[in-house]
């Protein structure tokens, strides 16, 4: 042990005493280079204790004296906290180096909260779902937060957080995921932002959706024949007939059409971006139309330790580009919801077997499940009704 080293250490010892005689119920302590605190504090949110116990806290601060004094005045607040039942983990993140939230730099804070996000225990169900959500939905728009805070050093963090929801594209998608994440990233860091960015998501959405130029199915029929490679017609098919999104292909127990079932059920698996379920082919006629009883995908890779679900669709997307196909995967999609609503299948079925909420599939189909609705209630009204026009019938 160095003289320095013994040196803090006796000076920890010191501050301890003055610590216990205060009754304060923590003491510092040195672990290498860095100054934690110890003591009795309540369970944190991803524990399954229920009562306080043993614990310790990362400060993040340097074995120096000017660190020690600044760990004492942080045992001074939490021992205030936890009289006052205010003590928040939030406010303290795990990882080298680190310490409170709130005294860290922007970059730091980025790296704790991906830490926290891949940690939720919701999301360690599916890692592979989380990483590509986390590199699709996240990181773009907080490494632009990033650049936009080093570029304009006189912002504060709300002023770089509305200048990098502001240099996304009006009433888009992208506008709305950036919010989102943003948003998020705000919770985390307990910043309480003037504006909520909700107000900036825009027009995007059910109007997008409406107005999309879907592919007709005889369309769909004709663009699967103009496809030269036996194994991306398999996927174009298995996509338009079940509505399945890009990667989901790839994950997908093909079992029932092997074996001729009647029904062709497909079950996508719990390693895609919303878990398992089960799919129903509409029109079941596509089954042997599409020759989807030979299961026959292409050989890419899908092995999620050296890819993500992203770049899997990304894959699909690039292939009916290089096809010339005259609309995108995503249309296969949306065809195949609006389908359902004309067959009359309830929205709750159909979100399910989409793998989205019902909320998200009320959303996106209004238009269409609106001119059902209307449709049906037009009819059930004439049925019911005795009126005859004037002049009919005499």
């Amino acid at each position: 042990m160095s003289d320095t080293s013994s040196s803090i250490d006796a000076r920890i010892g010191q501050v301890n005493q003055r610590l216990k005689a205060a009754r304060l119920g923590l003491q510092i302590e040195r672990r290498g280079k860095k100054l934690n605190l110890r003591g009795t504090l309540p369970p944190r949110p991803d524990s399954l204790r229920m009562k306080p116990y043993q614990q310790r806290i990362s400060l993040g601060l340097p074995a120096t004296v000017t660190g020690l004094k600044q760990a004492e005045q942080e045992v001074k607040v939490i021992a205030a906290q936890l009289i006052q039942k205010t003590f928040d983990w939030r406010h303290y993140v795990s990882g080298p180096e680190w310490g409170r939230l709130d005294q860290m730099g922007l970059v730091q804070q980025i790296q704790a909260f991906k830490q926290h996000f891949m940690a939720d225990p919701q999301r360690l169900i599916n890692p592979a779902s989380a990483k590509t959500t986390w590199e699709s939905a996240y990181a773009p728009y907080l490494r632009k937060l990033e650049a936009i805070a080093q570029a304009h050093p006189s912002f504060n963090l709300p002023e770089a957080i509305y200048a990098t929801v502001r240099s996304t594209e009006a009433n888009s998608r992208s506008r709305q995921v950036c919010c989102t994440a943003l948003s998020a990233f705000a919770a985390f860091v307990s910043l309480e932002l003037p504006v909520d960015l909700k107000s900036f998501w825009g027009r995007y959405g059910n109007s997008r959706t409406q107005a999309r130029d879907l592919p007709s199915d005889e369309l769909i029929v004709e663009t699967w024949r103009q496809i030269p490679n036996p194994s991306w017609q398999f996927v174009y098919g298995i996509m338009a007939t079940y509505g399945l999104r890009n990667h989901e292909v790839f994950f997908c127990d093909y079992s029932a059409l092997l074996r001729n079932d009647r029904e062709a059920t497909i079950r996508v698996l719990a390693s895609t971006k919303t878990g398992e379920h089960e799919v129903w082919p509409f029109y079941p006629e596509w089954v042997d139309q599409f020759n989807l009883h030979e299961v026959n995908l292409p050989a890419i890779q899908t092995d999620l330790s050296s890819t993500t679900l992203q770049r899997i669709g990304q894959r699909v997307t690039s292939q009916f580009r290089r096809y010339g196909l005259p609309f995108s995967p995503y249309d296969l999609r949306h065809a195949w919801a609006v389908r359902t609503i004309h067959f009359g299948l309830p929205d709750t079925v159909a979100a399910r077997m989409m793998g989205h909420s019902v909320a998200i599939h009320t959303r996106t189909y209004h238009h269409w499940i609106t001119r059902r609705d209307q449709q049906q209630a037009v009819e059930a009204a004439l049925s019911r009704s005795q009126l005859k026009a004037p002049g009919v019938g005499k």
